[in-house]
């Protein structure tokens, strides 16, 4: 229903608009209503060059100056102050069709000629103030585009990717990489992601929801890839959010479409093949001292984390390998080894994907796998057209994404599996999937408990960090300036 709305909101009236428009400046009315022709004709109608319908094939340049071509049109038919120029790119569902049954609006001549601008001067003439509002009105919509298109700033709010990346880490995650993800929900407030500070309100409107679409990237999201991306557990909770509106995580990709994927002991096997783990990632240790307390400095320094005395001379901490090698080094450590799970002990905590969630209906009806986030699968990250057997052992991995991501209406009824009404022994995927994982393998909830990411989930690729700052430290010390500008590997 929302697509249906949105259609006729955001096509059909303003093509009727342009249709009467085009009528009124002796053009047919049918010109309006043929795509990039109307835009090609609207240049006539004001006078700019036809160079300017090379533009329009530029991502981003081409909003810009379709917006400049909207507003040349509308002042050939006298429309000259602030607000009718908004009205006419903002809301041109509601002005242009006004204007075109409008008796009193009638087509003037070529705005962008020098006559024109003569003879309407005074009319044409900005204010101080009308300046300004239009440099800001530009700006924020040329850092809308960039935002949207090209590049967009992040900050890191947790712990489960160190210490490849830190709390308090602000990176530029990159658009043109894996393609730009076209806004699905296209009303929204500027530079807000889903709540306006202070109020916090919705900040966007969700009657209008567009389908999926990205434009062509520079690559496909690879292996080892630290990808940003919009949290898909947030598809059926209550506080329900369309895709693009949805929290964003950022995670390591493990596995991309169609690779066979399993755990072995914290190692990532690819199609049988190790998986290089990252340099910086951490996991937990086990640490045997002989009493003597650690130096606080040295803690800082290997940057031990979520430290743990759970025994008497003995306790965990989240650390990388390096790290734990550098302590195993000292004369009051008696033992640092890995805290892995064995294979076939659940974590207390841990089943499988998305049976952690008892709100999701369908996967309580079959049984849990033994797994745990250091033993785990193997499965098979799902690839658009492959078309899996659906049975008690596949269904609970793969139930959730052909019911919430894929739009199907899924039910168990005793043994059998119903997908949109009808028995269903097999399924084959409309989307491409991926599964993710945080460098800090012991401190990270991602694809191992809640599963898959879609492809529409994606919104770009992690490129550097250009600031980093430790809230724990010192006014003096906040910024971490060897972190800055680091390139993210």
């Amino acid at each position: 229903m929302n697509i249906v709305i949105g259609v006729l909101l955001l096509i059909v009236l303003p093509y009727i608009g342009l249709y009467k428009l085009f009528e009124k400046a002796g053009r047919p009315g049918w010109e309006g209503l043929v795509p990039i022709y109307n835009i090609y004709v609207m240049l006539k109608l004001s006078g700019r060059p036809m160079w300017w319908l090379a533009l329009m094939l530029l991502p981003g340049i081409n909003i810009l100056v379709l917006i400049g071509i909207i507003v040349d049109f509308v002042k050939s038919y006298g429309k000259f102050a602030l607000l009718d120029h908004i009205g006419a790119v903002a809301f041109s569902f509601i002005f242009l069709p006004k204007w075109g049954f409008d008796k009193d609006t009638k087509y003037l001549g070529l705005s962008a000629s020098p006559e024109f601008r003569e003879k309407y001067k005074k009319a044409l003439k900005k204010t101080p103030t009308r300046e300004w509002a239009d440099a800001i009105i530009f700006a924020v919509i040329a850092a809308t585009m960039i935002r949207t298109l090209f590049i967009e700033a992040y900050v890191i709010p947790s712990a489960s990717m160190e210490s490849s990346l830190l709390i308090g880490d602000y990176l530029f995650v990159s658009k043109v990489n894996y393609g730009a993800r076209l806004p699905m929900t296209p009303v929204a407030f500027p530079f807000a992601h889903h709540t306006m500070p202070l109020i916090n309100t919705k900040a966007y409107w969700d009657g209008i929801e567009l389908p999926y679409y990205r434009l062509p990237g520079l690559s496909d999201i690879k292996k080892g890839d630290v990808v940003v991306f919009n949290y898909p557990m947030d598809a059926d909770s209550p506080l329900y959010r369309p895709v693009d509106k949805r929290e964003n995580f950022i995670k390591r990709c493990q596995g991309t479409p169609g690779d066979t994927l399993s755990i072995v002991n914290a190692q990532v096997f690819i199609n049988g093949k190790t998986e290089t783990t990252p340099v910086n990632g951490e996991m937990t240790y086990r640490v045997k001292y002989d009493g003597t307390p650690l130096n606080p400095q040295l803690t800082s320094d290997l940057h031990l984390e979520d430290i743990n005395s759970d025994k008497t001379n003995e306790f965990t901490t989240n650390t990388t390998a390096s790290s734990a090698k550098t302590l195993k080094g000292y004369s009051n450590i008696k033992s640092v080894t890995p805290e892995i799970t064995p294979a076939g002990s659940p974590d207390v905590n841990y089943s499988v994907f998305p049976a952690k969630f008892p709100n999701y209906k369908i996967t309580p009806n079959f049984p849990n796998f033994v797994w745990n986030p250091d033993n785990f699968g193997p499965i098979v990250v799902p690839k658009k057209g492959w078309t899996v057997k659906l049975d008690s052992l596949t269904f609970p991995v793969y139930g959730r994404a052909i019911e919430i991501y894929e739009g199907n209406k899924v039910e168990v009824v005793g043994k059998d599996i119903m997908i949109n009404g009808k028995k269903a022994d097999s399924y084959t995927f409309k989307l491409n999937y991926y599964f993710m994982m945080g460098d800090n393998r012991h401190n990270s909830e991602d694809s191992r408990f809640w599963g898959f990411v879609p492809e529409d989930h994606i919104v770009g690729k992690a490129l550097f960090i250009w600031m980093s700052i430790d809230d724990q430290a010192s006014f003096l010390s906040k910024i971490r300036w060897s972190r800055l500008f680091n390139i993210i590997r």
